[in-house]
């Protein structure tokens, strides 16, 4: 039936070579990190408050040495303090409320009617 021979040649092997790093590395994850805390911040939505600190978090772990070493890109800790700065500013209306007697306005609604004048 079926031979147990290996028919393979050892002389047409031919031994892996890692591939040269391509020299435009654009980082994705970099872009998101600094992106993601600005949208928190004029949105003031907490969801997209947390998921800026946990992506900088993950970038600023998964930092090579060569980007850490390059002066173009920003510094893990820093966009780390970007993100934490902008949840707190989501949580702020929490810890300040608005004085009150004041509505807090959305900026959709159509503006306050104005009182006629007194003849």
């Amino acid at each position: 039936m079926a031979s147990n021979k290996d028919m393979r040649r050892p002389d047409l092997v031919v031994p892996y070579q890692e591939p040269p790093p391509k020299g435009d590395n654009v980082e994705f994850t970099s872009t998101l990190t600094s992106t993601l805390p600005m949208a928190a911040i004029f949105t003031r939505n907490r969801y997209i408050g947390w998921a800026s600190v946990v992506l900088s978090i993950q970038n600023w772990l998964g930092e090579s040495e060569e980007a850490s070493k390059s002066s173009s890109s920003t510094p893990g800790y820093f966009t780390i303090g970007m993100s934490v700065m902008a949840l707190a500013v989501t949580y702020l209306p929490m810890f300040l409320p608005p004085p009150p007697g004041q509505r807090a306005a959305t900026g959709t609604e159509a503006a306050a009617p104005v009182p006629p004048a007194a003849a």
